[in-house]
């Protein structure tokens, strides 16, 4: 059936292309396009007693006593309008808008909307909405939606009134299905719902709209990730037996004992592995948890199995790092362990890739790279990828295609509430890394103001002639990489030649080449470089032990997620003393702003205070929202339109038992899949397939 908009009437090819670029491509797009406030029309003020100035716009009705037309220079028109009732009179004015001026009559009467302001010894009303008739078609409630250039607030709410009508002649047009409906329990018929969103006759009526369709909405996507999930338990995975002897010589020879968070989470993965059906997990902990060493035993697991492994992470240092890691971990053992990024030459990668096929390379880490056509592995069993928010769904699906069904792991130092994780991650077991290794320090945290910039330098400077390093993570001027750049350049040429010209000093920026990056942050990690300015592209989980300070210039511009992952870049060795003793170095985070709103002075406190990126990540979510705090695209998954997890939470895990339980019995799986593509478009579609 047709669902596209061109179905509407007087929505032709121009409005069309107007409404995609607002993401609406179907009536069901348009009735999930809900309004993001209501012009409160319910009252009908006297003009004598309106509100004068009026904080919010006010709707009056008179009858046109005068209309004149001024033009004060070339080019330019004003229209007045006069219109009164038995209270008083307002002036009606629009300025170049001369076609108004046909619209009214001495006589008529006018419902008008907007602010009334006093000027000239009258009232005013400058450019409010009219309509002809002494009341409004539209009382009540009246919806303001976002608009694109070229729309305007009347043609949205005519397309959606049409979308409407459309939907009672023909309700499978409506977002979900049925089926689903039927075990939500709604208030309200559904078309109501969806009527009471857009225009509402009262906001408790809309209060109970909302809640229905977010649960409904809420149902619908749980049901989605379920079903992937089900449909994943259908393969046959590989089956791993008991620890054996390579991993137990594995875990004897670790320079350091595991902290309790990284042994359950290696119990949760063991048993994964252990049954037939394919890993789906999640290991999320702070930077510095300890979250490799458990990959490392996962990928050990496999091996002894006869499986071959691989490492995805998303830049060229980190594969490295985890490289350079891996073969301090594996030392002794029969294991090898090979890495290939956009670095390796044709000759390497030509011997590399045919000791992968012939399973002579029992782990191989390396960027997505490894999801080139030309890769082939012998038997992969398992596919582990870091930082996997840096991956979008096809990337890590093209990686598990590779191998029949195997185990994949993800991980993450971007601690995700387990509201969110629910809701994002909905189809993957979850483990949490919470303890630190012990020994570690706490990094100081201190939020600071400009007057101080000066003093932080100091202390910089002072800390550098000790041998230690520094980062410079420069604000976030605004989403533009150019500006961002600018700034960055601007910054480090300043340090550089006057406040540290004594030190050598290394840019970072998203706009060098990955080899331009990886040599200056080589340079950093080997200790040639004492102070390494940066953009908010600082590579993720990249090691610099000597690292003790991190500056974050313009902190009010990030978010608490954002400001702990740079935080975590830092206090991450340990140092040699004179006389050879070792003992934690301690870290500082120096938070510089320039002032901000409460809810950043706010953000910046929690920063000093807490220092577990789970409990800041609480934190954040109230603050931000879960959409600001972690996008939905990367996992594939659609942006919410009704529903909101932070005060939904309660809805969501009621739908998400409410759909667990519906999946017990017989369902249509083809009826389901069809009505989720109506609700969340193809792209959801798409992660159901994966």
């Amino acid at each position: 059936m047709d669902g596209t908009l061109r179905r509407l009437k007087g929505i032709g090819a121009r409005k069309e292309a107007l409404f995609a670029r607002l993401g609406i491509q179907t009536i069901s797009d348009l009735l999930q396009y809900f309004p993001r406030e209501y012009e409160d029309r319910s009252r009908i003020w006297p003009i004598g007693s309106a509100p004068t100035p009026s904080p919010t716009p006010v709707l009056v009705c008179g009858t046109v006593r005068s209309v004149q037309e001024l033009r004060p220079r070339r080019g330019m028109t004003i229209l007045k309008v006069l219109i009164a009732d038995d209270s008083g009179a307002v002036e009606l004015t629009w300025f170049n808008q001369p076609f108004k001026k046909k619209v009214f009559h001495v006589g008529m009467d006018v419902a008008a909307f907007g602010k009334i302001e006093w000027a000239y010894g009258r009232r005013q009303m400058n450019s409010p909405e009219t309509e002809q008739g002494g009341l409004s078609p539209e009382q009540g409630f009246v919806p303001v939606y976002g608009l694109t250039d070229g729309l305007r607030q009347n043609d949205v709410r005519k397309a959606v009134r049409e979308a409407l009508a459309e939907a009672e002649r023909c309700p499978s047009l409506l977002p979900g299905w049925d089926g689903g409906r039927s075990v939500c329990g709604g208030f309200m018929p559904e078309l109501q719902a969806y009527e009471a969103m857009h225009f509402p006759p009262s906001m408790e009526v809309r209060r109970k709209a909302r809640e229905q369709l977010a649960f409904e909405e809420l149902f619908d996507m749980q049901l989605g990730l379920l079903l992937r999930r089900r449909q994943e338990g259908k393969q046959m995975g590989i089956k791993c037996g008991p620890n054996g002897s390579l991993l137990k010589q594995f875990i004897s020879q670790l320079p350091f004992s595991l902290t309790r968070g990284q042994t359950q989470a290696f119990l949760d993965i063991q048993a994964d592995m252990e049954s037939e059906v394919p890993m789906q997990r999640l290991v999320q902990g702070d930077v510095g948890s300890g979250k490799t060493v458990v990959a490392a035993m996962a990928l050990t697991k496999i091996v002894e199995n006869g499986y071959q492994g691989a490492l995805m992470a998303p830049t060229e240092i980190l594969a490295i790092q985890h490289y350079e890691e891996f073969l301090k971990l594996f030392r002794g053992l029969p294991v090898r362990v090979a890495v290939l990024t956009g670095r390796t030459t044709a000759k390497e990668r030509d011997a590399l890739l045919e000791d992968l096929r012939r399973g002579n390379i029992q782990i191989l880490i390396g960027t997505h790279a490894l999801i080139q056509k030309d890769v082939a592995f012998c038997d992969l069993g398992l596919v582990v990828t870091d930082e996997q928010h840096r991956f979008g769904v096809r990337q890590r699906a093209a990686l598990q295609g590779k191998g029949r069904a195997p185990h994949a792991l993800f991980m993450t130092a971007t601690p995700i509430p387990r509201t969110l994780a629910l809701s994002v991650y909905g189809d993957l077991d979850v483990s949490s890394i919470r303890e630190m290794p012990p020994g570690r320090k706490v990094v100081k945290t201190y939020a600071v103001g400009e007057a101080m910039r000066r003093r932080v330098y100091a202390f910089m400077e002072k800390l550098m002639a000790q041998g230690q390093q520094c980062y410079v993570v420069c604000p976030l001027v605004e989403e533009s990489e150019t500006v961002d750049l600018q700034a960055a350049t601007a910054l480090y040429e300043e340090l550089r030649a006057t406040v540290f010209k004594n030190r050598p000093c290394g840019l970072v920026h998203g706009r060098m080449t990955g080899k331009e990056k990886a040599a200056v942050m080589e340079d950093f990690q080997d200790g040639r470089i004492s102070l390494l300015v940066a953009t908010s592209v600082i590579e993720v989980g990249v090691n610099v032990p000597n690292a003790t300070v991190m500056l974050i210039d313009g902190a009010e511009r990030f978010g608490l997620a954002q400001l702990h992952q740079l935080r975590g870049r830092v206090g991450r060795g340990r140092r040699v003393h004179q006389r050879g003793a070792r003992g934690s170095q301690q870290a500082y985070c120096i938070l510089l702003s320039k002032g901000g709103s409460e809810e950043t002075r706010q953000r910046l406190q929690w920063m000093e205070k807490i220092h577990d990126g789970f409990e800041l990540a609480e934190k954040d979510l109230l603050l931000r929202g879960a959409g600001r705090l972690f996008g939905y695209a990367q996992h594939g998954l659609p942006d919410l339109k009704a529903a909101d997890i932070v005060r939904d939470i309660s809805l969501l895990t009621a739908a998400r038992d409410k759909a667990a339980d519906y999946l017990k019995g017989p369902v249509d799986e083809e009826t389901i899949y069809a009505a989720l593509e109506r609700r969340f478009g193809t792209r959801f579609q798409g992660l159901l397939n994966n």
